[in-house]
């Protein structure tokens, strides 16, 4: 083990604690790999919108079942960073009393543990509604561009109608010179 794997013991509050730069690098590769994930799902999903439909319809479920196990992925790693956030917090303020170098009331230990939970909550409700956002943003392009194509196949049946219209006049007429011409 090296120096920043190794484990110190907390006489204070009997606690073993990981070093911290250890598990910020960890968590920060989590999270970096977290974001490459949702990129490249979101690639395969644009992607997947352009094929045709009868292969089309396949890949999107899979992809919704990849971006289902992703958020899965997102809310564990947000659960324990978010305990490992107030376990941290605790411990600092518990250390902090012990120590003798900032005399804190349990009151006022509360009261820092309460808000630092709530502040923690809003935080997550934020996240969690930018995710929100972001699906439905999604969701939008996803029908503009259905939408667009649905355009695209209505104007060409009406196109496809038009010619055929005009040819079946034509044929009328040609019908009725050569009935006229053989009277």
């Amino acid at each position: 083990m090296n120096s920043e794997e190794t484990l110190h013991f907390s006489t204070a509050g009997n606690t073993f604690t990981v070093c911290a730069k250890l598990k910020k690098q960890k968590l920060s590769e989590i999270k970096e790999g977290l974001d490459e994930a949702d990129a490249l799902i979101r690639k395969m999903d644009l992607e997947a919108r352009s094929l045709q439909p009868s292969i089309k319809a396949t890949l999107l479920a899979k992809l919704r079942e990849y971006k289902h196990y992703l958020n899965n992925l997102k809310t564990d790693v947000k659960r324990i960073t978010s305990t490992d956030t107030n376990q941290a917090a605790r411990d600092e303020l518990l250390e902090s009393g012990i120590d003798g170098t900032t005399t804190v009331s349990a009151d006022q230990k509360g009261r820092l543990l309460m808000s630092t939970e709530r502040l923690n909550q809003s935080t997550d409700r934020i996240k969690e509604s930018r995710r929100t956002m972001l699906e439905t943003e999604e969701l939008g392009v996803s029908i503009l561009q259905d939408l667009h194509q649905q355009r695209q196949s209505l104007l060409h049946a009406h196109s496809t109608v038009r010619v055929s219209s005009n040819l079946s006049f034509q044929i009328y007429r040609v019908s009725l010179s050569f009935a006229q011409e053989k009277d």
